[in-house]
């Protein structure tokens, strides 16, 4: 028999602690490990009863959920998955604690969470198993600067870079599971004085918006979420709305798509990779970041084919190894670079 997943339950309702803990006890890969009323209480469980993993909520007295977060991982690297409101403050809460670490989030149902739990139970479920799986501490080992020597880089052989073509260039920056807080790493490392960034991270509508905000406290340029006709101009960064793709066009602006989801994600990276490759050719660059599936892959393809750069994080340094991992396994890859090098490779291409 698998061994059950022992999950910590932190959320300030006992009402929402007793449902959440009769929905995992219910399903016999879980093991409710415990319950915690608030963030210093999930800080001690955590480090006590070591559970494979913890559902938390935000709003709770005394340390939230990003501050009890952030503990957590520093401490004993669990895992963490958000239970979020469907506001705008729920939005920023949520992303705040990504940033801080955690793994995943799930929106809450409508209302103060009763009866409608059933309505996420599946997606909690799955989001719990997921993250019991994630690489929490390798993708925190990039604030340990100076403690050792960097992993080494790999560079594709046949890759020697020739300087990038004048005029504006575009870097198309790729994330889904573990990405906010990677992004709030790599956005400062990067120098965008002759490069206008786009960021296309797997989120929904309504969480994107709040991603750019919290990007742009950390960021040393504008970055907002991206808007129909918004021009792409050196040391800005536009973030994909969630729910649509995000294409460049020939006339220097980008477009939204309300096409299907491509590997059932919208926004894709794919989309906008590719229309980079077609708009900027060699002025492009494409980087793919910690993530579940296989979304990038084939739009790094097109990027490298039209004779720009493709960069992918190392699994050392990956929350989930599997977005760039496809994408190494297709070859389109001209360098993996655990986290804390990217910006500088990236800075480098861009200003070369």
């Amino acid at each position: 028999m698998t061994q059950k997943l022992r999950v910590l339950v932190v959320d300030d309702s006992a009402f929402m602690r007793g449902a959440i803990s009769r929905v995992l006890s219910g399903d016999p890969r879980f093991e409710v490990a415990g319950q915690a009323k608030d963030g210093e209480e999930a800080v001690r469980l955590a480090a006590e009863l070591r559970p494979d993993v913890i559902s938390m909520d935000f709003n709770m007295p005394g340390l939230n959920g990003a501050e009890a977060t952030r503990a957590i991982v520093a401490k004993n690297a669990t895992p963490i998955v958000m239970l979020s409101a469907h506001t705008r403050e729920g939005a920023a809460a949520t992303v705040q604690a990504l940033a801080a670490g955690a793994v995943d989030f799930v929106e809450k149902p409508d209302g103060e969470v009763s009866a409608n739990l059933a309505s996420i139970r599946d997606q909690l479920v799955d989001k719990l198993i997921s993250a019991a799986g994630a690489n929490v501490r390798g993708s925190m080992t990039v604030l340990d600067v100076g403690s050792a020597d960097p992993p080494m880089s790999r560079r594709a052989p046949r890759s020697t870079p020739k300087p990038m073509p004048a005029g504006l260039r575009v870097v198309v920056i790729a994330a889904s599971t573990g990405g906010p807080a990677a992004l709030v790493r790599l956005l400062p490392e990067i120098t965008a004085s002759n490069a206008s960034l786009v960021v296309v991270q797997h989120m929904s509508a309504g969480f994107t918006s709040a991603l750019a905000e919290q990007l742009a406290e950390h960021a040393r340029y504008a970055v907002r979420e991206a808007q129909p006709g918004d021009e792409l101009r050196a040391g800005t960064a536009l973030v994909a709305p969630g729910g649509q793709h995000l294409v460049l066009e020939r006339n220097g602006t980008v477009s939204m798509s309300d096409a299907p989801p491509v590997h059932g994600v919208r926004p894709a990276a794919d989309v906008t990779f590719k229309s980079a490759a077609q708009i900027f050719g060699a002025r492009a660059v494409g980087v793919v970041l910690t993530g579940m599936g296989r979304d990038g892959a084939m739009g790094l393809a097109a990027i490298k084919a039209a004779g720009g750069r493709t960069l992918a994080q190392d699994k050392a340094t990956s929350t989930v190894y599997g977005m760039p991992k496809a994408a190494v396994e297709m070859g389109v890859v001209d360098e993996v670079l655990p986290l804390d090098q990217i910006g500088k490779t990236v800075s480098r291409l861009v200003s070369s």
